[in-house]
């Protein structure tokens, strides 16, 4: 399953329990509601540039690039093809890996869009790399 076919596939709601009236009762308050898993996705634009964004739906917010109503870099710089997406469980972690991937020169985020397809994979950590191959 591609990144575009998993961030665009619904989770079923849990819905509320029946009473003895037969009407479905709401969610109780204390119950907690399954969060939507967020994306950290990267395009190559038509100048072979890469932009990296999050959503959590990767195929609506790509239809918004390629339609010129995605974000400003895009606006300029086309999408010609998603290179990768890999999921989070929640805005604030894909925001950190985002500005890791950021950070990344181009051919180290194609070599991350790369692996991105082949498994699921760690964020980049620049700090942590460098302390495995110091041991």
């Amino acid at each position: 399953m591609s990144c575009l076919e998993r961030s665009s596939a619904t989770t079923p709601s849990e819905p509320g329990t029946s009473g003895e009236s037969g009407v479905q009762d709401s969610p109780r308050p204390t119950r907690q509601m399954q969060a939507a898993p967020w994306f950290v996705y990267l395009i190559e634009c038509r100048d072979g540039s890469i932009y990296t964004g999050i959503a959590i739906d990767v195929a609506a917010r790509y239809a918004a690039h390629a339609a010129g109503k995605g974000a400003r870099y895009t606006r300029a710089h086309p999408p010609a093809r998603l290179l990768g997406c890999i999921g989070f469980p929640d805005r604030s972690s894909a925001s950190k890996a985002e500005y890791q991937i950021k950070q990344l020169k181009p051919a180290d985020k194609r070599r991350y869009a790369e692996a991105m397809g082949s498994r699921m994979i760690q964020p980049p950590d620049a700090d942590n790399t460098d302390r495995v191959a110091r041991r």
